[in-house]
């Protein structure tokens, strides 16, 4: 059996969650549920950042200590993914015992390994990023390159991670192979900015006492990335369970936006070389959601939150929109419009009427009982096209390619019928094959579909009198042409998707 290890961001919890942390965290989600269908043993890890000088200074604005303050936002992040149907398997808390374990485990072997030194450093700080920046990378010499706000010029004495002795070793790393980060572009990225060379970076402060406390130093707390970053091996055994560790590590799959590339793709692996582990061995980059052309954030006072389009779209709609629409690599813009335009086309016309048409002639043409597909159906090699193609693309991370292809086959078995019109037929053989044929893409489609829409495919799996869920069927086998027995009760019911007015 395979194993799938797949990881989110862990989200700051300085603030609520908005639709820019939904996204990556649908995304992993819907992964983690196709890695089930495929039978691999998964692994499926979010969670929230708790440390830091961002989250010491929101706790203050809203009259907390930092530990209420993390709390209370970690709680609304779990309520977030539970209205989402995210099926995480592991929510981690940087200021949990075993991360604080695994952080001292980790960091105390780079230093053993002489990686970490004290040293002094000043320079251009952004507090929002938690990171210093050159001079040179800072927007008119004044404002972070991500936010867009003022730096302020930090100096400390503090331990430093000696990450210039690692350029080769990084560079060796992301030429292995061609998906260790992806897209490529963003691959090049981190070459480009590794060729310009690397700089020794602060691990430390002794200005914060929120944080993990270094352990040959407790004066001194982990800079807030170079803690988190370990919740990673934290959930996976790391400092407590070597063989668990082992069996899941570096296999994993790291879900992470753009701004945040450098700390993944730099720092996390020179990091693990340094404690002696291998560096992951898949980074996936995605672009920013944006919103009238601008980056969510709580500065710009521009974030959605995921309740407020749950309430129009349905979990459904929304985790649909976000894997279809979306595509996973380039920036994407938001907009109210196009989702609801995608919803109506997608879901309530394609889909959804597909559905109800089955069932409604079912009902008429053939006493409710649904008939078995034809063996020779021009539709089976259409479905077998679609599972393969659907495959290939959640295997490289693209699922709005997945879903295209999924839909294909909709729109394949809705064109099947409108050229043979079962409606207009007497009932009899002919019919039979028709409507057989409709319901077998229906099933497939249920397995197929179910990591964006989970919700839909298991009313859609009862109806057509299917045993168990769509879940419960291994890919691709289980999705082999001919799979619908036949002579089972078709249920009608109310529509999966009811149309929104535009």
């Amino acid at each position: 059996m395979a194993r799938f290890y797949v990881t989110t961001p862990i989200y700051y919890v300085n603030d609520a969650p908005h639709i820019g942390h939904a996204y990556p965290t649908v995304t992993a989600d819907a992964l983690a549920r196709w890695h089930r269908l495929l039978g691999d043993e998964t692994w499926f890890l979010t969670g929230t950042d708790e440390h830091g000088l961002k989250v010491a200074q929101s706790a203050e604005a809203a009259g907390r200590t930092p530990q209420e303050q993390a709390d209370v936002n970690a709680a609304r992040f779990k309520e977030a993914w539970a209205a989402l149907d995210i099926t995480f398997d592991d929510f981690i808390r940087t200021t949990e015992p075993r991360h604080h374990l695994a952080t001292r485990a980790l960091l105390q072997k780079a230093y053993d390994n002489g990686f970490i030194e004290l040293d002094s450093y000043e320079g251009p700080y952004c507090i929002a990023c938690e990171a210093y920046y050159t001079e040179s990378e800072l927007i008119d010499g004044t404002l972070c390159p991500i936010h867009r706000r003022p730096v302020e010029w930090f100096k400390e004495q503090n331990y430093f991670f000696r990450l210039s002795r690692f350029s080769d070793r990084i560079v060796d790393w992301l030429t292995s192979a061609p998906d260790v980060v992806m897209p490529e572009a963003k691959r090049n990225e981190v070459l480009g900015f590794i060729r310009g060379g690397l700089e020794d970076v602060s691990i430390t402060r002794t200005s914060l006492r929120w944080g993990v406390a270094v352990p040959w130093a407790p004066e001194h707390v982990f800079y807030v990335w170079y803690d988190a970053l370990i919740n990673y091996a934290t959930a996976i055994g790391y400092g407590v369970d070597d063989d668990r560790f082992r069996a899941w590590w570096p296999a994993v799959h790291h879900i992470i936006g753009k701004d945040i590339l450098r700390f993944h793709c730099v720092y996390w692996p020179a990091l693990l070389m340094a404690a002696g582990e291998d560096p992951p061995a898949h980074v996936h980059v995605h672009g920013f959601l944006l919103v009238r052309g601008e980056k969510m954030s709580k500065t710009a006072l521009n974030g959605i939150a995921p309740a407020d389009l749950v309430a129009d779209f349905g979990v459904d709609g929304f985790r649909y929109h976000f894997l279809r629409d979306q595509q996973f690599g380039p920036d994407g813009d938001f907009s109210y419009e196009q989702m609801v335009a995608r919803y109506n086309a997608d879901l309530a016309n394609n889909f959804g009427n597909l559905a109800s048409r089955v069932a409604s002639v079912v009902a008429t043409k053939c006493e409710g009982i649904g008939p078995a597909p034809d063996p020779a159906s021009p539709l089976a090699a259409l479905a077998a096209a679609a599972v393969a193609d659907a495959a290939a693309a959640w295997q490289r991370v693209a699922p709005s390619e997945a879903l295209d292809a999924t839909w294909k086959l909709i729109r394949d078995a809705n064109a099947h019928l409108e050229a043979h019109e079962p409606w207009k037929a007497d009932p009899g053989p002919g019919v039979d094959k028709v409507l057989g044929d409709a319901l077998e893409v229906l099933r497939i489609v249920a397995v197929l579909a179910s990591p964006a829409i989970p919700r839909a495919t298991t009313r859609l799996w009862q109806r057509l009198g299917m045993p168990g869920a769509p879940e419960d069927v291994r890919v691709p086998d289980g999705l082999a042409w001919g799979g619908y027995p036949g002579g089972i009760p078709v249920q009608k019911g109310e529509p999966l998707f009811p149309r929104l007015a535009s």
